[in-house]
């Protein structure tokens, strides 16, 4: 599967590959393996470590857990997002679209908890148009991520630790 995400006025954001691992209450998780090259216009790198992306069934939100492998200081990033859906690829394969809305909560080992880039947010609300219920909508958003997280309300507790498990023997399985 892959997972595009698109700005507002309908620029390409980033693409990011994974393999489905299954759906709970929470959403759809997919793993991002280690090594898988992670793109945006004019940027690109290899993912330095396993990552679990949690696609909720109704939320104005797209989650990125990293564990402890993860040389960087991120353990989760929340971009708040607008008009996730999914749609099926030919000849096969699955294709998750969202659109960021700049917002991000993020939870670091370095400066905790945290919502990152209002700035970049009050810029292209201006600059992009949004409507002002969208931009109270995702500030909501944001605020409630942020309780979220804070008081590690599941799904932003420990649930993520079972799949990556679940993401870790699929890729061995496909390996061996």
């Amino acid at each position: 599967m892959i997972a595009r995400a698109w700005k507002h006025d309908g620029w390409p954001h980033w693409v990011v590959p994974g393999r489905y691992l299954g759906a709970d209450e929470h959403g759809h998780w997919v793993i991002q393996p280690a090594g898988s090259l992670v793109a945006r216009p004019g940027a690109a790198f290899a993912a330095e470590s396993d990552a679990i992306c949690l696609f909720p069934h109704a939320a104005d939100w797209v989650a990125t857990f990293y564990d402890d492998s993860h040389p960087g200081h991120f353990r989760l990033y929340i971009d708040v997002s607008r008009n996730l859906g999914w749609q099926a690829l030919k000849p096969v394969g699955w294709e998750f679209n969202s659109i960021d809305m700049d917002l991000d909560v993020v939870r670091s080992t370095r400066r905790g908890i945290y919502l990152d880039d209002e700035d970049e947010f009050e810029e292209h609300a201006l600059s992009m148009g949004y409507p002002e219920e969208l931009a109270e909508r995702m500030r909501a958003a944001a605020q409630e991520l942020l309780v979220g997280v804070k008081t590690l309300k599941e799904p932003f507790g420990v649930c993520a630790d079972a799949w990556f498990e679940r993401g870790r023997r699929l890729l061995a399985q496909a390996v061996g």
